[in-house]
């Protein structure tokens, strides 16, 4: 099997019966799959849940897998339908706690090389930025981070919420526009 396979051909081969071809899609979305439903719900063992559930409907569904769309949309669409059927059954998503600091350290890894100062300043920035999408609506908060973590377009997105194509470009906007609203009024005023 070819390194550059596509993604789906990756899940014809597995549901050909190819296990290598499962490992390969699975090492390749595991990290950003996880991370949606971290920042979807703010909550590790329940993403941890819906994470492995929606892999375990990879798997169920390989039989009837076809290529009508790409890969990520598919999977992204199977990880909504389980988040929605989730806050539909046991709560609000907003009602969840925050993030725990330590859990988003990642976009800082490169920090340790910094002073203390900067750190400091870059952990304030961090905080600003995750208070200010964790206020957004769900589903803005949904279609800005599909957006923005996993690189979807707005068509893609559409299609994994089901909604139209404009309701999710106004979706995306509203987002960004609150968020630069957000960061706006959060940062102290600097003047040269």
């Amino acid at each position: 099997m070819p390194q550059t396979a596509s993604d789906e051909q990756l899940m014809l081969d597995y549901q050909a019966g190819s296990s290598k071809a499962f490992e390969v899609l699975y090492r390749k979305h595991k990290g950003p799959l996880y991370r949606y439903f971290v920042r979807q719900l703010h909550d590790q063992q329940l993403a941890e849940d819906l994470y492995q559930e929606t892999w375990g409907k990879v798997i169920k569904a390989a039989s009837q897998y076809q290529v009508s769309a790409k890969f990520t949309t598919w999977l992204y669409k199977i990880a909504h339908n389980l988040l929605i059927d989730h806050v539909r059954v046991v709560k609000p998503l907003d009602s969840v706690s925050p993030l725990d600091k330590e859990q988003d350290m990642d976009t800082l890894a490169a920090s340790n090389l910094c002073a203390p100062e900067v750190q400091l300043e870059q952990q304030q920035q961090l905080n600003i930025i995750k208070t200010c999408i964790a206020k957004l609506p769900p589903v803005q908060k949904e279609a800005f981070l599909l957006n923005i973590e996993m690189g979807m377009t707005a068509a893609m997105i559409s299609e994994i919420a089901n909604v139209t194509l404009e309701a999710t470009k106004s979706r995306i906007r509203y987002a960004y526009q609150s968020i630069k609203q957000c960061i706006s009024n959060q940062l102290p005023e600097t003047r040269a």
